[in-house]
């Protein structure tokens, strides 16, 4: 006489692989039949039922004997495709939000070249002394008192000249369409 699927259950909760293995090879075409109806794809399918294999010795110790054997079982797997369809949803929505994230990054960087590029050529228009105080106090964040020691100048003249490089790129952005 075949042994009693619950019997198996609470041998297998215990830790019995004997009693394992004769659930699996009694129920794994049932359960990835269920599966395969539940995901629609063979491949899906037995991912599925592979996750429920590995995590069935553990979920083994909440069987309770208050149904079936196969109604637990069905239960079990139900709500493991559920789950994997909440994760591939998840999964999706991160996807996809990461795709925006990551189209908008690049056309940022890409603004930020072209500005940069702009700013460059810009710059290059300008006079040795304009573009030697800019060097000084934007790109090497000097204040403007460190700038003017720098320079042998006083302080109120490079904040003019920085005054001067605003008004000039101000200028020359309205003059290409930019302002």
């Amino acid at each position: 006489m075949q042994t009693p699927d619950e019997e198996l259950a609470e041998a297998a909760a215990g830790g019995d692989r004997n009693a394992f293995a004769a659930l699996l090879a009694r129920h794994y075409d049932r359960l990835h039949g269920l599966s395969f109806r539940l995901t629609g794809s063979r491949t899906e399918a037995e991912d599925l039922a592979q996750d429920i294999c590995l995590a069935l010795p553990a979920k083994l110790g909440s069987y309770r004997r208050e149904a079936r054997f196969t109604t637990w079982l069905y239960r079990v797997t139900v709500n493991a495709a559920h789950d994997r369809r909440r994760r591939m949803a998840a999964h999706a929505r991160a996807a996809d939000g990461w795709g925006d994230w990551e189209i908008n990054r690049r056309a940022g960087i890409a603004e930020a070249a072209e500005a940069g590029d702009w700013l460059a050529a810009t710059m290059a228009r300008l006079s040795p002394e304009l573009r030697d105080t800019v060097a000084l106090t934007l790109g090497e964040e000097l204040s403007q008192k460190e700038a003017a020691e720098v320079l042998g100048l006083s302080e109120g003249t490079v904040a003019w000249r920085m005054s001067e490089v605003k008004k000039r790129l101000r200028e020359m952005a309205r003059a290409e369409g930019m302002l």
